[in-house]
């Protein structure tokens, strides 16, 4: 293997000797030197169960007035994923047509043999004289690729018996001897991709949350405002408002979800209000929800009385 990529690479550098010379100046775009680059030096790509390739740019700093073909060789270190197993390129050599300025090194990820909890990276380097190295961006010419396994959304997968590890309840237990506990949760019968939470975090008290599976690289957790998630009193040892905890959406950070892992990952601000006027937040809290099996469940409740 090493033999066969080393060929290719001398391969690559006679094919892109003619990138020496000067480009035509109506194609300039950049007042300065010729560079070829990765876009970034890290990539992150979701492998769902029918998607096609996926893309890793790379540019140039100006435009020619002819093809530009480069080699791109695979590098074994700091690579986890096997090519021929986890993942193949299109092809190891890539073109950026005359008059442009961008091309991509498409990737097929295999769905089938990456686990669920798997993080498969492998690195790329380009192929090219060193003359088209921007010193100012060292390390351009490579780019870590890292792909993560996306499973196929279905709402069904967050119904049932839920596990929520939740730093309010570490800051707030009110009544609960932990902050961990194991709650029942069920598909909403009217509202689209929503789940009830029952007694989320404080006995008797039912929240919401809505899925939205549109991007499968950023599964988001939306949540309704004025939540009522508990009384002030139990909680808070005192009454500032209407004596109702409010919950919603956190604007300081996004809240995901995981189908492969049947996770989510719940941003909430917490706050207080009086008969709808805002008396004060209590907090921005983090809180973990994982789905298990009514075996787990069962074993959690007898041996941790959860």
């Amino acid at each position: 293997m090493a033999m066969k990529r080393y060929i290719l690479s001398i391969w690559a550098l006679l094919a892109v000797g003619a990138v020496m010379t000067a480009c035509d100046e109506e194609y300039t775009t950049y007042e300065g030197p010729e560079y070829v680059m990765f876009a970034d030096t890290l990539s992150q790509h979701m492998v769902t169960i029918d998607a096609d390739y996926f893309a890793v740019p790379f540019s140039a700093t100006v435009a020619c007035d002819y093809d530009r073909t480069f080699g791109v060789e695979i590098i074994d270190e700091g690579s986890n994923a096997i090519e021929g197993l986890h993942y193949r390129l299109e092809s190891h050599t890539i073109t950026i047509p005359a008059g442009e300025l961008a091309a991509e090194v498409r990737v097929k990820g295999n769905y089938e043999n990456i686990e669920a909890t798997d993080s498969l990276g492998f690195r790329l380097r380009l192929v090219m004289p060193e003359q088209l190295k921007w010193d100012l961006y060292e390390g351009y010419d490579e780019t870590k690729v890292v792909m993560y396994k996306a499973c196929p959304y279905d709402v069904n997968t967050f119904s049932g018996w839920c596990i929520v590890t939740s730093m309010l309840l570490r800051d707030y237990p009110g009544e609960n001897p932990s902050y961990q506990r194991l709650i029942k949760t069920e598909v909403h019968p009217t509202e689209a991709n929503t789940v009830i939470l029952r007694s989320a975090f404080y006995d008797g008290y039912d929240v919401k949350i809505k899925f939205n599976a549109a991007d499968p690289a950023n599964p988001l957790v939306t949540m309704d405002e004025d939540q009522v998630l508990s009384d002030e009193a139990s909680v808070l040892g005192w009454i500032l408002g209407d004596n109702h905890i409010l919950c919603r959406d956190s604007y300081l950070y996004p809240s995901y979800f995981n189908s492969c892992q049947a996770f989510v990952e719940l941003w909430m601000e917490v706050y207080v209000e009086n008969l709808g006027e805002p008396i004060g937040t209590i907090g921005h809290f983090y809180n973990i929800l994982e789905w298990v099996s009514d075996e787990e469940a069962e074993r959690l409740q007898r041996e941790e009385g959860m």
